[in-house]
């Protein structure tokens, strides 16, 4: 079903509605084609400006990052459907917890379920055309949630961001002491709804510090490491301007990125086709017309 997508990569942004910088990124980005897909953040501050921006420009690749944590120092969210303690859902000062670990511990199940659900209706009625659905700190890749976020995928008909192995999923350390063999129960769900299984996640290196120069072909080098099957860039682009603030510890990371992917270098090494970019609009389509076929 998916035999045609071996061999592509989605350029995907994260943390789009985080900040205004996100968006002007995430815009700018895809019109030069340097980032094929992105994922917005519900719940955070700066949701509207993008929903409003994919609403008016049906090209732009828009998804929903479903958010259960807020970890940065003071700039922090807060639930969209129930912010009462007993719901597990909120720390000691009403936000988010600031880890995966902390939701694991606390959320409760239906709270959960009536969180994501409360995201994603909230995008759709919002009036973009949402492709597709992941995962802010892959907080729904846990076992605690992810039937719930195959269950979402299933009803609203859009693929979710799913590897078929967790270890091969980028960002996997904020799901501590779950095995590939505990997570291949959600893949086979997965595959039995006829959902895209991707082969492997990339993410950005948050580890790099600030002094630290970045070859100008560091991600030429992370995308074409191993072109087989179907890869997802887990990228976070960020123009400057108030990032800075938000997360002063890393900030350079997401800066450096959007100076990258908006260079000649790269623009010039993307218009070559030694990858095959891809958006996730083409991805949930061909599910669905897979469903419908069945």
């Amino acid at each position: 079903m998916y035999e045609n997508f071996a061999g592509t990569i989605v350029l995907h942004q994260d943390d789009v509605g985080m900040c205004h910088g996100a968006n002007t990124a995430f815009k700018e980005l895809s019109k030069l084609g340097s980032i094929t897909s992105g994922s917005v953040m519900v719940p955070c501050p700066w949701f509207a400006e993008a929903a409003s921006m994919a609403a008016a420009d049906s090209s732009l690749d828009l998804g929903v990052h479903l958010t259960l944590t807020a970890e940065k120092q003071f700039y922090r969210w807060r639930p969209l459907s129930n912010a009462t303690k007993s719901s597990g859902l909120v720390d000691d000062e009403g936000y988010m917890w600031r880890d995966v670990t902390s939701v694991r511990k606390n959320a409760n199940l239906e709270a959960v379920n009536l969180e994501l659900r409360a995201q994603l209706d909230f995008a759709l009625g919002s009036g973009f055309d949402v492709t597709h659905l992941d995962a802010h700190m892959g907080a729904t890749f846990a076992p605690e949630f992810c039937s719930i976020y195959i269950a979402l995928g299933v009803e609203y008909m859009l693929p979710i961001l799913i590897t078929k192995k967790l270890s091969l999923y980028g960002p996997n350390n904020h799901i501590v002491g779950v095995t590939d063999e505990q997570f291949d129960e959600f893949v086979k769900s997965a595959q039995a709804n006829n959902m895209p299984i991707f082969d492997r996640v990339l993410e950005t290196n948050f580890s790099r510090p600030a002094k630290t120069e970045l070859a100008d072909d560091a991600y030429q080098q992370m995308f074409t490491r191993d072109t087989t099957g179907l890869t997802f860039a887990a990228l976070h682009p960020n123009a400057p301007g108030e990032v800075e603030v938000i997360e002063p510890d890393q900030f350079h990371v997401r800066t450096r990125e959007y100076e990258i992917f908006r260079s000649a270098n790269y623009l010039k090494w993307i218009s070559e086709k030694k990858v095959k970019p891809i958006g996730m609009r083409e991805i949930r389509d061909r599910m669905r017309s897979a469903i419908s076929a069945n």
